[in-house]
């Protein structure tokens, strides 16, 4: 295949994944809606009506916010992971570059991502807070998110062909880094010696960032901003070449 055409197969994977995803679903895409929904009504009542933490506003956004962003990152990290091994028969028949399935499978989820994203910014708008010129970094720092996410597809897509032992890792990781994002809780409420930890931390990164820029009309800290795309590129160069070493013995594990 020639690579001005790896364009349109890209695109037509995603279309693909994007549309198998809620195949035969009378809700369709609604789910995309709905799933966070639901998770942000749970958590809003027991963090408000039980917990109540003390001078939290508009808590449904506050964790609305943090909800979108690790639910896209944990169900695009599960299905990356599984995207070589799901695809052996295509990967047998078809020539193309390989990596091209982890990258489309992220970028499926991503379109989902997407909309809750829109649900997310219209929430916000609700409940009072006001669009400004500092909402054009959002799709940059959502962007780094899909960049950080592709680079640990590729990783562990790879490893998954020859250790099946990988995707229950993967979902175990995605367990307990629910608890290591600031989901429900803020960044003023993690210890000091903590926080730089965090800030090195793609996924809690999007997340301080984006409550940052919708909540607080500020901009992100520097450091903050330097970290994100420096690890979130980083793991995406080390996954392509890790990928493209580990690639060449797929035709015989899978």
């Amino acid at each position: 295949m020639r690579p001005r055409n790896y364009g349109f197969l890209l695109a037509c994977l995603v279309a693909r994944d994007f549309k198998i995803r809620y195949r035969n679903m009378s809700l369709g895409v609604f789910w995309s809606l709905l799933n966070p929904l639901v998770l942000m009504g749970v958590l809003t009542f027991v963090f408000t009506k039980i917990f109540r933490p003390a001078g939290v506003e508009n808590f449904h956004v506050v964790v609305l916010s943090g909800l979108i962003v690790f639910s896209f990152f944990s169900l695009a990290w599960q299905s990356g992971t599984m995207s070589i091994y799901g695809n052996a028969a295509l990967i047998k028949r078809v020539p193309m570059p390989r990596e091209l399935l982890p990258i489309s499978t992220v970028l499926a989820n991503g379109l989902h991502f997407l909309i809750q994203i829109g649900l997310l910014l219209a929430l916000a708008l609700l409940a009072g807070y006001r669009a400004t010129s500092l909402w054009l970094l959002l799709p940059l720092i959502f962007g780094l998110e899909v960049i950080f996410v592709c680079g640990l597809a590729l990783i562990s897509s790879a490893l998954d062909v020859y250790f099946r032992d990988v995707r229950y890792v993967v979902e175990s990781s995605t367990t307990v880094l629910f608890w290591l994002v600031p989901i429900f809780y803020s960044f003023a409420m993690i210890p000091p010696e903590y926080r730089d930890l965090y800030q090195y931390n793609p996924v809690a990164a999007v997340v301080l960032a984006c409550r940052a820029i919708i909540l607080e009309n500020r901009v992100p800290p520097t450091s903050l901003l330097w970290k994100l795309p420096v690890v979130s590129l980083s793991f995406l160069v080390f996954g392509y070449l890790l990928f493209r070493r580990l690639r060449r013995n797929f035709a015989d594990y899978l």
